[in-house]
């Protein structure tokens, strides 16, 4: 079984910038795909970033490439979600999601999931 933890969210102003954290404990997580996904108030899980396993490829929605970056630290057990110029659609409560059966977009497929950190984005 692995737990995840995020971190790192916070209320921020639009423009600026965050650094989620995912620490996981009871077992590595280097032989896993992990992803990140968000929800807004009102609107349904939406996938935000992934990174392999095999090769650490990353892939990003199309709302976010290009400002977020998600990377992973298989020796401290760890994915990060750098996000950079934020913005008031960015606000929601963001989960880490680890060892996915399916396409990596798709959140039903992942294994393992954090309980979730807010991030909200004035305008």
């Amino acid at each position: 079984q692995v737990l995840l933890v995020e971190s790192g969210g916070g209320l921020v102003q639009a423009g600026g910038s965050l650094r989620l954290s995912c620490a996981a404990s009871g077992r590595t997580i280097d032989s896993y795909t992990m992803a990140w996904f968000r929800q807004a108030p009102g609107k349904g899980r939406e996938f935000v970033a992934a990174i392999f396993w095999t090769d650490y490829s990353t892939y990003y929605s199309d709302s976010v490439r290009g400002r977020f970056t998600i990377s992973r630290d298989n020796a401290a057990n760890t994915v990060y979600l750098q996000m950079d110029s934020l913005k008031a659609e960015d606000t929601a409560v963001y989960f880490c999601a680890g060892y996915s059966r399916s396409h990596y977009t798709d959140g039903t497929g992942y294994h393992y999931w954090g309980q979730g950190t807010q991030v909200t984005v004035s305008s």
